[in-house]
């Protein structure tokens, strides 16, 4: 799936520049709106010593990046879903961060701070 993603329309993606200024970031904005489009990713999360964990997650999507996200992630495998609500840039930069880290790692996964969003956690207190 992201090995087949098309760049986003130039005129969306204008909107979204301001956000991010890192180059590299820059970059990767078209990929990453493309993906936000779609509305939908699966892949899985590496546990810690433990088995791949296959998720889905899904989002609503809205073109303005301060409007809010709903993402839905579900562990079909587990019988758990979570949600969280997070602004549009925000969001997109976590998938950024999926695009950068797929092109290096081939493996499709949320970062870490996703997951400590989506569990309510702050980062520093993984507890």
């Amino acid at each position: 799936m992201l090995s087949n993603l098309k760049p986003a329309e130039s005129g969306i993606v204008d909107t979204y520049l301001p956000y991010y200024q890192q180059s590299q970031k820059r970059q990767i904005l078209p990929l990453a709106i493309s993906l936000y489009q779609s509305g939908i990713l699966e892949g899985e999360r590496k546990i810690e010593g433990g088995e791949l964990i296959l998720f889905t997650a899904t989002w609503t999507i809205s073109n303005r990046p301060v409007d809010l996200t709903r993402c839905r992630m579900d562990f079909p495998d587990h019988d758990l879903c979570y949600e969280m609500i997070v602004p549009n840039n925000e969001f997109i930069d976590l998938l950024i961060d999926i695009i950068l880290n797929y092109k290096k790692n081939k493996t499709i996964d949320f970062p870490q701070l996703f997951y400590y969003r989506l569990l309510g956690k702050k980062m520093g207190n993984p507890k």
